[in-house]
């Protein structure tokens, strides 16, 4: 199945719910004009189409495969990745100062939208670059800066996050790696790290890890971890490679999907000669490790909607394509392609409305990650409040939306030539990784709550009201939110918190995405075209079934943790 950008609901996104014209009314972003807005989004949308989904079946078939110490990727890789960086994607949202283009990250999040769609494992590797950009610009000293930043914001240079140990799963504060100083203001880095996403492959010149490690004496748990740069390959004071840094993949993950990201197992110092310079200070570890994480969670929440994305159009192309069965009542009983019947047409509107409601989230996040960076009062906080509803949110919509692209293919769903059980394949990680969807609704109701004492959050919610005002059920369930809230502020233990998290959570990214799908909405109220007939139904759709679904939430997220436990452990499973 070929994949078409969709590119007309994009940038209604980027304009309505990023509000990227009030965005480029500020020097830093006066680029963003709407010709370039439609030139990029069009622009990024061909390219992906064109170079990335031709191998995602390829991909997803061949695999990565790991000889020697190296992985290779299936014919193709290198050439679309090469044409990705001489055509200058990968720097869109990048600092000047360093080669970047200085534009809105919502642009940026589009760039990773489309590559995602098109070949969700393949562009892993430019947006795990994006995380290493982050915690170097905001935490690196300037050689560091000078050293890496030009490199991994044109793509020539890739990075990865390595926190992860088997030994510590999401605790990072358990980790073992550890970092030695030589002396000369550079560490020696031991250790082992597993799940690392694009941890070794040829497709980029340099591979730039940023590592979790503890130093002498450092304080115990998450207290005492620090960030370190350890480059594949030494960087010489003129910007030429050096010699090969002491580390290697020593083996690549067997996984459910994503087969052509080499997940990676990394050894660091096995001859007790691996380099790395300290990012920022000493024990400083976790907030660099944040500044990398906030990012990556916004961008694995735009899997979700890249794969309902791709999903959605497989099976709408199915649907209209497989003809099945007489139409029900219908006088003459002739068989009818299976759009026409009832039941795949709820299907595929709900897919519809859950895809569409979760890109407006996605933009309206990228929007206020936009406006913090500008300094604009309130955004910041309001930014963090929504990370964690499109990273939860956003890769469950991902998952039920290609578990019903399954379904619309019935049995032909189910065999692998079809393709729509990849995109179920593929969907299933990214509710595991950059922090689980449980830890990311666990600091929704502890840290994010926690704001102002609430106020954040609840006037996020009662903003979100008032775009809703045309939507009863929407309106009532941003309401709804709000009252869980108070309860949860005010009443509720910390064991209670945690218990209704999830369903608070989503409960929360149901009203905030309504919300936008309404604005989108009413942006388009009066116009006579099918954009805009389409947008009336969906929005309607999500408001009246979506929304009153999510409303049945309520006694969930405030039943308390204590029925949890009425069990102990060793009879919880039976």
């Amino acid at each position: 199945m070929d994949f078409t950008a969709p590119t007309a609901d994009q940038v209604l996104a980027i304009r309505i719910n990023a509000g990227i014209d009030e965005l480029a009314g500020h020097a830093r972003f006066a680029a963003a004009t709407p010709d370039m807005v439609e030139a990029i989004v069009d622009g990024i949308g061909q390219f992906a189409a064109g170079e990335f989904a031709p191998l995602n079946r390829k991909g997803d078939v061949e695999g990565a495969r790991l000889a020697d110490g190296e992985v290779a990727l299936p014919d193709g890789f290198a050439e679309a990745y090469r044409a990705y960086v001489e055509q200058g994607w990968n720097a869109i949202s990048g600092d000047a100062q360093f080669g970047g283009q200085g534009l809105p990250f919502a642009l940026a999040a589009n760039v990773l939208e489309n590559l995602g769609a098109a070949n969700m494992a393949f562009s892993l590797l430019p947006m795990l670059t994006v995380g290493a950009i982050e915690a170097l610009a905001h935490h690196g000293s300037d050689n560091q800066k000078a050293t890496y930043l030009a490199r991994l914001i044109s793509g020539e240079w890739s990075g990865t996050m390595n926190l992860t140990e088997p030994q510590a799963g999401s605790d990072v504060g358990a980790l073992r790696t550890t970092a030695t100083p030589r002396g000369d203001g550079t560490w020696l880095i031991k250790g082992t790290k597993i799940f690392i996403t694009w941890g070794e492959h040829q497709l980029a010149g340099n591979i730039v890890h940023l590592v979790l490690a503890r130093t002498p004496g450092a304080p115990a748990g998450s207290r005492g971890i620090s960030l370190f740069v350890v480059p594949k390959y030494l960087v010489n004071p003129d910007g030429t490679h050096g010699a090969r840094n002491d580390l290697r993949c020593v083996s690549l993950e067997h996984k459910l999907g994503i087969m052509a990201s080499p997940t990676c197992v990394m050894s660091f110092g096995d001859n007790d000669a691996c380099i790395g310079e300290l990012v920022g200070h000493e024990n400083e570890g976790l907030k660099a490790m944040f500044t990398m994480m906030n990012s990556a969670r916004i961008n694995v929440g735009s899997q979700g909607v890249q794969i309902a994305e791709r999903a959605l159009q497989q099976a709408s192309g199915y649907a209209r394509e497989r003809v099945q069965s007489a139409r029900a009542g219908s006088p003459d009983k002739a068989p009818v392609a299976i759009v026409e019947h009832p039941d795949v047409r709820r299907m595929l509107l709900r897919m519809r409305a859950l895809t569409e409601g979760a890109r407006a989230l996605l933009y309206y996040t990228a929007g206020q990650v936009d406006r913090g960076a500008l300094g604009i009062a309130g955004a910041q906080q309001r930014a963090d409040c929504l990370v964690p509803l499109i990273k939860a949110w956003g890769t469950d919509v991902g998952c039920e939306v290609a578990s019903i692209g399954v379904q619309i293919h019935g049995g032909m769903g189910f065999i692998e030539e079809t393709g729509a059980a990849q995109h179920y394949r593929d969907s299933r990680i990214a509710p595991i990784y950059e922090g689980t969807n449980g830890i990311q609704a666990a600091d929704l109701v502890t840290r994010k709550l926690g704001y102002e004492g609430g106020k954040v959050l609840k006037a996020l919610l009662a903003d979100r009201a008032r775009d809703a005002a045309a939507y009863p059920d929407l309106a009532a369930l941003a309401q709804d939110c709000a009252a869980i809230a108070d309860w949860m502020t005010t009443s509720a233990s910390l064991d209670d918190r945690l218990a209704g998290s999830v369903a608070f959570c989503t409960m929360c990214a149901v009203a905030v995405a309504g919300a936008q799908l309404a604005r989108q909405a009413k942006a388009l109220a009066g116009d006579d075209t099918p954009q805009a007939r389409a947008k009336a139904v969906v929005a309607r759709y999500f408001a009246e079934v979506i929304a009153t679904e999510a409303r049945g939430l309520k006694a969930a997220a405030m039943a308390g943790a204590g029925l949890l436990y009425e069990l102990d452990s060793e009879n919880l499973a039976g």
